[in-house]
């Protein structure tokens, strides 16, 4: 797996993109070339600051997170290859092989960037996403839900991949929670924080959760498995 991802990271040495936008084209013709290639489990990881994470086998024996991926165009390669199956497991499609991706909080995370009169959220894969309310786990950490475009697989389909506009859930940076509480008002609840943020001439929701209910809420696969 981390030779394979070496030759992806000389591969895309030269390529800058301003937005990613789509799966690659050379990906999509890898997968009808190679149908077979088995999938990869427990090598890359998604952390709570939007960074991916290479975990060799000492990483994943001894539950470490792993190394930042700091090459440019290898995160734009598997920002633009980033999807989801219908368990609601995330993967990186590296050619022929589905890498599935171990997720730290959520498939997104989230930066407030300012925009030409406001702010905008921000992933990850460098895609909008447009909030429709907030929630406030046990330990303060704060998840925006609402609408981003994604790429889904369907299995036994003519054309598997898909792009679809989507209800997700985001974990917002920790950088961004100090300009996101001058956006909101809240008061203490029971196991959090309730209330509600001015967004975009919104008022949305802030409700608390336990952070064990997100995934099953939102369909996502924290640590997909065979």
């Amino acid at each position: 797996m981390q030779a394979t991802l070496q030759k992806i990271h000389s591969t895309h040495l030269q390529r800058r993109t301003d937005c990613i936008k789509s799966m690659d084209p050379q990906v999509l013709r890898s997968i009808l070339k190679w149908p077979e290639v088995h999938h990869c489990f427990g090598w890359l990881a998604l952390d709570r600051r939007g960074q991916w994470r290479m975990r060799d086998e000492y990483s994943q024996q001894n539950q470490l997170p792993g190394n930042v991926i700091r090459h440019e165009a290898l995160n734009e390669c598997i920002g633009r290859n980033y999807a989801c199956d219908a368990s609601g497991r995330y993967f990186f499609q590296n050619g022929p092989q589905r890498v599935f991706i171990t997720l730290d909080a959520a498939p997104w995370i989230l930066r407030l960037m300012p925009d030409s009169s406001d702010l905008k959220l921000l992933t990850q894969c460098q895609s909008i996403f447009t909030a429709q309310g907030a929630l406030s786990d046990e330990s303060g950490n704060i998840y925006i839900s609402g609408l981003v475009e994604q790429t889904f697989y369907e299995e036994n389909q003519d054309h598997p991949f898909s792009k679809k506009e989507c209800l997700s859930l985001a974990l917002l940076h920790d950088h961004d929670l100090g300009i996101f509480s001058e956006l909101a008002q809240v008061q203490e609840s029971a196991c959090s924080f309730k209330g509600s943020w001015k967004w975009h001439g919104k008022e949305l929701p802030i409700d608390p959760i336990h952070s064990h209910e997100l995934a099953k809420q939102f369909h996502f696969v924290l640590r997909p498995t065979d």
